[in-house]
């Protein structure tokens, strides 16, 4: 399947939110996830690759999406004395505040495996290949992400 100019509309609408939730997860920030969301399906527009069918176009997104991410934070840590926010709010999910600002104060290495694995629908070995981790640390961060959101969700009652 290849990305074409008339295809690329419904490719955007069906993945928009996938993307800009896996960035906005590194970012912490909206504008900074806005430009880059925009930034990953421009190089999708412009990219000649030929995907094997959706789940691995969305798996290509993801990957995109998230080296784009840690480049800009590389960059912006070099060049910026600006802070990341501490609990930003997703724009389009309908999550009670309490759980998402608990989600996001995780650290990075839980977050980003619990939203492919929970919002995205993704198993563990799509997590696995997305991220170029193991399957078992994929499994290990789950389990030690969930653990540390109960902790932090029966502290906030």
């Amino acid at each position: 399947m290849r990305v074409t100019r008339e295809s690329f509309n419904s490719i955007y609408n069906e993945h928009k939110n996938t993307v800009y939730a896996v960035v906005y997860n590194y970012t912490r920030n909206t504008e900074d996830a806005q430009d880059l969301t925009q930034d990953t399906f421009i190089k999708l527009l412009e990219s000649e690759k030929i995907f094997e069918d959706s789940e691995h176009l969305k798996a290509w997104l993801i990957r995109v999406a998230i080296n784009s991410s840690k480049n800009h934070l590389k960059f912006k840590s070099r060049f910026s004395d600006e802070e990341i926010p501490e609990l930003p709010v997703y724009d389009d999910h309908n999550e009670s505040s309490e759980i998402l600002i608990a989600v996001m104060s995780l650290p990075e290495k839980y977050r980003i495996p619990l939203h492919l694995f929970y919002y995205e629908d993704m198993t563990n070995r799509q997590i696995s290949d997305i991220l170029g981790i193991p399957e078992a640390t994929v499994k290990i961060r789950l389990k030690r992400g969930r653990e540390r959101l109960g902790k932090i969700l029966k502290e906030a009652e």
